[in-house]
Parts: structure tokens; sequence; C-alpha cells
């Protein structure tokens, strides 16, 4: 049976008021103004019986879920030891002193009885808090991603046996940049967390289980618009169209631009955006790929296209023609006849290729060149230069005061939790910045104009 708190107010208010200890200006206060965790009962009324023991109030359970972020403390063990010695904290959950503190278990029940779906709803409504305070623009959406390291250590990493690859060969194939796995997370999985993956790690060199948190940044303020968590090897590029859609329902906003890095400059991307309208501010992911075997080799763009008879004429007046489609990468492929190259003057700049020349070329083949000559653009390159600190801070605030980088708990439904946890009090922290910024600089330019005033 779900329970409500009823507020104890002896102690704080008048004779005895112990909030007078908490100074104005204290965090908690600010974020309780703020904060609103009226609908939690109301979602999560249906995952309690009518009978039975009385449980904690869910905006408490909650409230409690915050502060454990909101410090960084180490554990749920860890908070329900300290909230009886703060009195911040006894205030912002409205207990008083004599009030018994519940167990660290209420909350990992909680989260298992209610499900993602209030925490969504949570940071959905901090999306909306800031997008109400003018705090989101809309015009430009940065994205990027970082790894998080599994609350597992690589003792329970074992191997998969053969029946387990044939297993998972029937129920998912591999795709290139789909989550496979690649020939580690095939041969090898972690037992106590099997929802993350192994990835290797650049400063050590050595792979360990991992989440990847994939986000949407509004370019006015930093607001955290959309999120997505995945295991640590999913691509990128294939969550921008997650993120976007999920960007769009929030803030009922479409962007203008989209910034991000290579890893999202797919052609299907480019595609994408472009046939929706989109400037693709976006690292081009081809640039990126060129190998020695490409150097003093003719680029593409080389070759010219005959809409009209669908065909390509290269450097020395020959043409290419469709010769199939490649269902797996989404293209068409265009060859020249059997033999052409090899008699060819120009061969040598050509191709390296016994069979000859061949190009691609995608279904909108023409919005993919403009979305590609948008990313090269001084625009782009300005958008992606401030995409790297905004995108890094963000990142950077959220692993220094939210414990971002490390899982407290397994599985991706609960990371996906944490990650809506830390992305909600980060929004909610730019709400209350943003709203202190706007009153010393209305200060500010007041002060200004009765100075310039009393000058003349």
């Amino acid at each position: 049976m779900m329970g409500q708190h009823a507020r104890q107010n002896e102690l704080w208010s008048e004779p005895v008021n112990l909030a007078r200890r908490i100074p104005a200006d204290h965090p908690l206060r600010k974020l309780r103004e703020t904060i609103k965790l009226d609908f939690v009962r109301e979602e999560v009324a249906s995952s309690y019986g009518r009978k039975g023991n009385v449980s904690v109030d869910p905006v408490i359970v909650m409230k409690m879920m915050l502060l454990l972020f909101w410090d960084n403390v180490r554990s749920e063990r860890e908070l329900m030891r300290i909230i009886p010695l703060r009195i911040d904290y006894l205030w912002f959950l409205g207990y008083s002193l004599e009030d018994e503190i519940p167990n660290h278990s209420v909350l990992s029940k909680a989260r298992r009885r209610w499900g993602a779906e209030v925490f969504a709803r949570l940071f959905r409504q901090s999306v909306a808090q800031c997008l109400e305070a003018g705090l989101i623009e809309g015009s430009k959406l940065h994205t990027d991603s970082s790894l998080v390291r599994a609350n597992a250590s690589l003792n329970s990493v074992v191997a998969v046996t053969l029946a387990k690859l044939e297993e998972s060969a029937e129920e998912e194939p591999t795709k290139r940049g789909g989550g496979g796995g690649g020939p580690v997370n095939q041969r090898r999985r972690v037992a106590t967390d099997p929802d993350s993956t192994l990835v290797r790690q650049r400063s050590s060199g050595k792979s360990y289980p991992s989440y990847k948190s994939h986000r949407a940044l509004d370019d006015k303020a930093g607001v955290i618009t959309a999120l997505q968590t995945t295991n640590g090897i999913r691509d990128d590029g294939a969550q921008l169209s997650s993120l976007l859609e999920q960007h769009w329902e929030n803030t009922a906003h479409k962007p203008r631009a989209v910034v991000a890095d290579c890893k999202y400059g797919t052609s299907a991307n480019f595609i994408a955006l472009a046939s929706q309208g989109i400037r693709s501010h976006m690292g081009d992911l081809r640039s990126r790929l060129r190998n020695h075997q490409q150097k003093d080799i003719y680029p593409a763009e080389r070759f010219q296209y005959d809409e009209g008879h669908d065909t390509y004429k290269c450097p020395a007046g020959r043409l290419l023609y469709r010769h199939h489609f490649n269902g797996h990468r989404g293209y068409y492929d265009y060859r020249t006849r059997p033999g052409v190259c090899g008699r060819c003057r120009l061969a040598a700049h050509c191709t390296r290729s016994k069979a000859g020349r061949s190009l691609n070329r995608y279904p909108g083949h023409h919005l993919l060149e403009r979305a590609r000559r948008q990313s090269h653009g001084a625009a782009a390159r300005r958008d992606r230069q401030r995409r790297q600190w905004l995108q890094e801070r963000n990142f950077a605030e959220a692993t220094t005061q939210h414990g971002f980088k490390r899982a407290r708990w397994r599985g991706l439904a609960q990371q996906t939790i944490q990650d809506q946890l830390i992305a909600t009090l980060q929004n909610l922290k730019i709400l209350l910045r943003r709203a202190g910024l706007g009153y010393f600089t209305l200060l500010k330019l007041l002060r200004t104009c009765l100075t310039r005033l009393a000058a003349t």
C-alpha cells in the first residue's frame, strides 16, 4: 500500500526553527523551490497495492535518489547513514529529527517497482522548465556520447560457449556499426552484467565492461534535451535519429542545424538531415577514412554524373554504368565495362583495383552532396569548435560532481535511470544558475543606466 508522508513542522517553524540554520542561498533550498515532484505519486500509484504495509512516500524516495547524485554520495547505505546528520537533507526531505530513516533497500525496490518511465518523465519535466524559462533556443543541436564504466570487474568476464554463439548469431546478425560487438564481445561476455559490453579504453589500452550515454544539448545554455543509453559498443551515428526525434518531442523545436563530430557524419545521417531541411554541421566521416591506398588517386568529385543517362564520366572520358545495388550499405555501385580500365593511360591515377574503378551513389545523392558541402563550410567548423567545449564541459560536470563515469547499478534499465537522474540535476542546475545570472545581469544593467543618467 502506497504511503504519503505527513510533514513534521514543529522543528521548522516558531518557536524552534532549524530551517534558519540553512542559508538562504543554499543549493538545496533553491532546488526544493524549483523541482516539481507532485506527479510522482500519480505516476507510480499503480505499482502499489491497497492493503499491507504502508510504504515510504514516493516523493521522499525520489528526493533521496536525487540526493544520491546531487552530492555524489558513495552508496545508498552511506546516504541513509548521513541523512540524520545533515539538517539540510532532513529539511529537503521533510523529516523531523525523530523520524525513522528507511532502509537503503527502499531505493532499489522502488526502482524495480516503478520502472524507467517515471524517471523519463522527470527528465522531460526538467527540459520543459528550462524551455519555459527561455533557456532553450532550438536552432542548433549538439550531440556527443561518453563511455560509462559498468559495475562489473574484469574477473566477471567469461568465455561464451559455442551454443551461445550460435544462438546469438540467429537472434541478432552482426551488422557494421550496429552493435554486433566485434571479436572480443563475440567470444566474451560479462557474467555479472550481461547488458554491458567490453570496450577498449584509450588511457590504459585494456577492455572494460561499459555502457555509453548519448546526449543532445541545445546551443543556447547547454540544456540536455535528449538522452539515450546503450551498451558500450553501440555506434554513435546510429543514435542520431533517435536523439533528434526525442529532442523534437521534448521541446517542440525542429533544429536548423545539427553539430557533431565525424562519428555522426555518415552518408545515411547526411541524407536524413538534408531530407528534413536540417543543416549538417557534422564532421565528414569519409574525409577521415581515406588511407594510403587512396593517395594520388582521383577523388569522386573528378567524375561527372549524367542524370539523364544515369552514368558517370571519368577523367579519361570513359563511362561508368550502374552495376548493382548494395543492400547492406544502401548505395548503387557504378563500374566501367570489363577491361576498360586496364587499357586506360590514366589507370595509375584512377584505381589500384584489378577490376577497375567503381563509384558509389546513394538514393538522394544530391542531398548527400549538399550536406557534405555544409559540413565543410566555415559556419560548420565554428560550430564544431563550440560543440567541443560545450559537450566536454557538460560531461566533465557530470563526472566530477555527479559520479557519471561509474555505473552504480547493473543492467541497461538501471543505467538508463542513472543517466536520467544525472541529466535532470544538470538541467535544474542550469536553470538555477541562469535564474541568478539574469537577476545580477539586470541589476548591473540598471546600475549602468543610473550612472549614465547621473553623469548627464
